[in-house]
């Protein structure tokens, strides 16, 4: 009885090895090109093996046409409905390993990014404490002593703590809009009042670099659904970014119209427009473009009567987290002297 167990599994192995062999060479080629493939491959041969042990097992016991055909209809039964399951199966498989590769691509690039932020921000912070330390070691040792350097380094040092203050909250706000933390408190805001706000608030900017800004008041300012505060710094950030980018006797224009369900606000600066390849880069957080990536630190033996340039180029890249986290889109396009922001919200 055992001589003839070991026969019978002799000869099935002997049968099913060739069909496992030719299944896993098929796999081999198939590899990384479709799972769905992959996975019907391996019900077939796991079928064909079968059947291919069978085969050799019945001849081998003499078994009469009849019986081995009751055989072979069962293994085909059985084949089909293997491939009908596995079809499905390689096809929910091949979606999860693409939602998987996703997800790992888009960490990796969040992870660069937040490197990359460590990085510059690291940079940016060093500046401004290297030029307090130096503002703050000439008025100790007397370098400075009349009155009038004394206030301006003193002038110096609150403007330097200021920016510092205000790179620490973007830090902040950027880090809740990562984290998914931000909630908005939605209501009914007009496009109008907030502009108005905002270029109140950019006025001393604007007018110390002798930009002017223009509001269009050709079409209608519509209501949108926001949070006031949320969206009242997007429109500030966009302010900021246009007037520090638009040279001295320019002008930056806001307009605001509505189409349909969807109202737009519109920026326009007079930066001379950004290469093509860096428009879709411009909302990635810490990117600057060819310019200089660090702001002016100010001479520690002159009176710093000017304001840095730039900040850790923050402000777009938060622009771009409250505007989506309204469910609305933020965009930038080359248009007249410089570059058009335009932001678009739910209307209210």
């Amino acid at each position: 009885m055992i001589t003839n167990l070991l026969q019978i599994a002799a000869i099935t192995a002997g049968c099913a090895t060739p069909v496992v062999l030719v299944g896993a060479a098929l796999l081999r080629a198939l590899d990384r090109r479709s799972i769905t493939a992959s996975v019907m491959v391996v019900a077939l041969a796991g079928v064909l093996a079968l059947a291919a042990g069978l085969v050799g097992t019945a001849y081998a016991m003499f078994l009469s046409t009849h019986d081995l055909g009751v055989v072979l209809l069962v293994a085909m039964v059985a084949g089909v409905i293997a491939l009908l399951a596995a079809l499905p199966l390689g096809r929910r498989l091949a979606r999860r390993s693409v939602w998987q590769q996703e997800a790992l691509a888009k960490q990796e690039a969040l992870e660069a990014s937040r490197r990359e932020l460590v990085a510059w921000v690291s940079h940016d912070l060093r500046t401004p404490l290297a030029g307090l330390r130096a503002m703050a070691e000439a008025l100790e040792d007397g370098v400075v002593d009349e009155p009038g350097q004394v206030a301006a380094y003193h002038a110096g040092i609150r403007r330097e703590t200021e920016r510092l203050a205000a790179m620490v909250d973007d830090l902040f706000e950027l880090s809740r809009i990562q984290a998914g933390a931000l909630r908005l408190h939605l209501d009914a805001v007009s496009l109008g009042d907030l502009v108005s706000d905002a270029v109140a608030a950019t006025a001393p900017a604007a007018a110390a670099k002798r930009v002017r800004i223009v509001a269009d008041r050709a079409g209608s300012w519509p209501t949108v659904r926001a949070s006031d505060a949320e969206l009242g710094r997007v429109v500030r950030n966009l302010l900021a970014n246009a007037i520090r980018h638009t040279p001295s006797d320019a002008a930056v224009v806001l307009a605001a119209g509505a189409d349909g369900d969807r109202a737009w606000l519109a920026v326009q600066d007079a930066c001379g427009g950004i290469p093509e390849a860096d428009l879709s880069r411009v909302f990635e957080v810490a990117f600057r473009g060819e310019a200089a990536r660090s702001p002016r630190q100010p001479a520690a033996d002159a009176a710093p009567d000017a304001d840095p340039d730039g900040g850790a180029g923050l402000g777009l890249a938060i622009a771009r987290g409250l505007v989506e986290a309204h469910s609305g889109e933020i965009a930038v396009e080359n248009a007249g002297p410089g570059c058009r922001f335009v932001v678009r919200l739910p209307v209210g």
